[in-house]
């Protein structure tokens, strides 16, 4: 069974959120996500992206 927990990785160490469920052994693959200071900075829809008459924001 696969699972995906968050994390931090810091200094060498990776700190996770949780702990995993029923899972005591198990090899693991670990990838690096890019670091945003401010998740709330970047906006996913603005006025204008959709073409046509109606516009959305």
């Amino acid at each position: 069974m696969l699972q995906s927990i968050e994390g931090v990785y810091k200094n060498g160490n990776i700190q996770l959120s949780e702990l995993p469920s029923n899972i005591s052994e198990s090899r693991v693959i670990v990838t690096f996500l890019e670091h945003k200071k401010d998740k709330h900075s970047k906006q996913i829809m603005q006025f204008g992206m959709f073409s046509g008459n109606k516009q959305s924001t």
